[in-house]
């Protein structure tokens, strides 16, 4: 029982180890960064508010509140989407 904790506890270590390196590619970071402000700016608040509105528009004429539920989803994955992706993978870049 003691080697397997041992075992589980030495590749836990491992593997933070290996996700705290960085990255010294910097030829997308301009891409990475341009994406990032269209989504998370006018572009994106735009696109979010389309989703939104078409999402609660196919919800009335469907009569059902999933098509609402996919149209805020899609808002929110468009505005939040670029933070999340950072915060799994910020270390690597």
């Amino acid at each position: 029982m003691k080697k397997q904790l041992l075992v589980g506890v030495a590749a836990v270590a491992v593997a933070g180890a290996a996700l705290a390196t960085t990255s010294t590619d910097t030829d997308f970071a301009s891409v990475v960064t341009l994406l990032t402000n269209w989504s998370q700016g006018t572009l994106g608040r735009t696109i979010a508010l389309a989703m939104f509105v078409v999402g609660i528009a196919a919800g009335i004429v469907r009569q059902s509140v999933m098509a609402a539920v996919a149209g805020i989803a899609g808002a929110l994955v468009m505005n939040y989407g670029p933070t999340v992706i950072d915060s799994i993978f910020g270390a690597l870049i």
